[in-house]
């Protein structure tokens, strides 16, 4: 899925769309997605200006907006035309291992613990090269959108 297939999924828009691509999705079991992460992403002029990190909230955002598409992928598969958004409904066991700096590329990891009706708790991992940057078990539930 190229960032013109995402967008059509994801609400999201610059500078707060986190995933680039997808490279491979199951639907209604997983997902692989990539956020290229650049020097010129908004927030790294203050986290911090000397020594740039991707903040963690950010990546677990990155994995909830893979979960999203995963699970609208799903429910939808190629006839998306619903408004459905979805939102964090909770986060446990995060764990921060490994900083994510300007020029990697965060592979992000979603499977799908358990769905029901629009509910959905998956597992997450962003991972660069071989290393876990960031793992979280979260939930996410889908609501129609305001204009429905």
């Amino acid at each position: 899925m190229d960032i013109h297939k995402i967008l059509e999924f994801l609400p999201h828009r610059y500078p707060f769309i986190l995933i680039d691509r997808v490279e491979q999705i199951e639907r209604g079991k997983s997902i692989v997605a990539l956020k290229n992460v650049t020097i010129n992403e908004p927030f790294f002029m203050g986290h911090f200006p000397e020594n740039p990190v991707m903040p963690g909230v950010l990546m677990l955002e990155a994995l909830a907006q893979a979960g999203g598409i995963l699970a609208l992928d799903t429910l939808f598969a190629d006839k998306f035309s619903e408004k459905l958004l979805y939102y964090f409904a909770g986060i446990d066991n995060v764990r921060f291992k490994h900083i994510v700096i300007p020029g990697d590329q965060l592979r992000l990891y979603v499977t799908v613990d358990k769905s029901r009706q629009n509910v959905w708790k998956l597992n997450g991992k962003a991972m660069v090269e071989n290393k876990l940057a960031c793992s979280a078990d979260f939930m996410i539930a889908g609501r129609r959108g305001a204009s429905d």
